[in-house]
């Protein structure tokens, strides 16, 4: 895909799609819950999609119609011993979460991803389970996919995470709703609770003590409606796009501002960003209509307990960066190096590509601005943030970006060039 703007103005509303994180739980725990669960503003996203087959794959009845799902679950003691492997396409969060609910279940099963997800560390999650009962192996004592799971009883434990993974959470607090005892997780920072407050929702009890989370095992779930709010990740990109182009003011209607995931917004306010938030009225998930503006911008300093609430954010940051004034420095992000691709690296990479003052870190980067950027010839390493990231920047760009794979934007935000032109009119 070759893009080539001539000073672009972003104008107008947009409706970003479905939150990912509370599209795929969605699916999780309609399957879990015994009755009727419906589902409103799913992310039609690769991803989702890879989640929902999965679920079908054990016997559960769902039906899509556009972005509203219907899961008809009997719970999930009915599910059934899945004929084929469990496929989570480029899915990080499907394969993860899914080894917590497939470890208590009395059937074997095997689950893999592409080749993305082949090279992606499972051991964070095959560990603690492991600690439970679980029965799982696979390449390299289980560390990586392939992996096959043989169900069987578990039991509680008390687990301190390593490092700060909602992930790794989820899968303990879903392997924990079918072990015998209560298991209690301490978290090294807050990290996103969409599984907390989706537990609560479908009738579970869970408990928070500053960083510390109880849960009882042997809980039945509830059918629950579920409305999914716009996905602040992908918002994040279209935020970028206005920030960075003169003279825009866009609309961004619904995104879920959960404050595990609005660090986004913290660093684009110390940057000094002229942008409003809207509250709105919403059951479970907060959320708000986000107006932003172009704005002049400084370089700042982002790190710590920060890192966790914008980790899928930081290639769109580290793009914003290259047009503030003074130095940005990105640090305690170690965790980009085992995304989608090496994060860290890729983005360094490519945004020098485009005349970008980026130096890569261990942990980080170190951008230097405002630097103008140039057109040319960008990889996205099949990342779909680095695919959005990649487009944005041809907005800023004087030239041609050209930009190899855009097609793997579509896991997360299918659509989004679509919405892209909207704004520009």
């Amino acid at each position: 895909m070759n893009l080539l703007f001539d000073h672009p103005v972003l104008n107008g509303s947009i409706q970003v799609p479905g939150d990912k994180s509370i599209s795929h739980r969605s699916i999780m725990f309609g399957a879990i819950a015994d009755g009727t669960t419906t589902v409103e503003g799913f992310l039609l996203g690769e991803d989702c999609l890879s989640t929902i087959n999965c679920f079908r794959k054990l016997g559960v009845d769902i039906k899509l119609d556009e972005d509203r799902v219907t899961i008809n679950s009997k719970g999930a003691a009915k599910w059934v011993e899945p004929a084929e492997l469990l496929d989570t396409g480029n899915s990080g969060t499907t394969t993860r979460l899914m080894l917590g609910l497939l470890a208590g279940t009395s059937f074997h099963s095997v689950i893999a991803g592409d080749d993305s997800i082949a090279r992606r560390p499972m051991k964070r999650i095959v560990e603690p389970l492991r600690l439970m009962g679980a029965d799982i192996r696979g390449r390299q004592n289980g560390h990586f996919t392939p992996l096959a799971v043989q169900g069987t009883p578990l039991s509680a434990i008390n687990y301190t995470l390593p490092v700060a993974s909602a992930q790794v959470k989820s899968a303990i607090l879903l392997a924990a709703l079918h072990a015998k005892g209560t298991t209690v997780i301490e978290e090294p920072v807050a990290t996103r609770d969409h599984t907390e407050i989706m537990l609560r929702q479908f009738g579970a009890e869970i408990s928070r003590n500053a960083n510390t989370i109880e849960i009882q095992g042997g809980q039945s779930l509830s059918a629950h409606h579920v409305k999914v709010p716009g996905d602040i990740s992908s918002a994040a990109f279209l935020i970028g796009a206005a920030l960075v182009t003169s003279g825009s003011e866009i609309t961004l209607e619904n995104v879920g501002t959960n404050p595990t995931r609005t660090g986004i917004l913290d660093v684009i306010a110390q940057m000094g960003a002229d942008f409003t938030v809207h509250e709105k009225e919403t059951e479970g998930e907060p959320a708000a209509d986000l107006v932003v503006r172009s704005s002049r911008l400084q370089g700042i300093e982002i790190g710590g307990a920060l890192i966790p609430r914008l980790i899928d954010e930081i290639p769109i940051i580290a793009l914003i960066a290259t047009q503030c004034h003074g130095t940005t420095v990105i640090k305690d992000a170690e965790e980009l190096r085992v995304k989608e691709t090496d994060r860290i690296t890729a983005v360094v990479n490519e945004l020098a590509k485009l005349g970008a003052d980026i130096t890569a870190t261990e942990d980080g980067m170190i951008i230097n601005g405002p630097t103008p950027l140039s057109g040319a010839e960008l990889k996205t390493y099949g990342d779909h943030r680095l695919g959005m990231m990649a487009a944005v920047a041809s907005l800023a760009a004087a030239g041609t970006v050209s930009i190899d794979d855009p097609e793997c934007i579509a896991v997360s935000y299918p659509g989004f060039m679509d919405h892209i032109e909207h704004l520009i009119g």
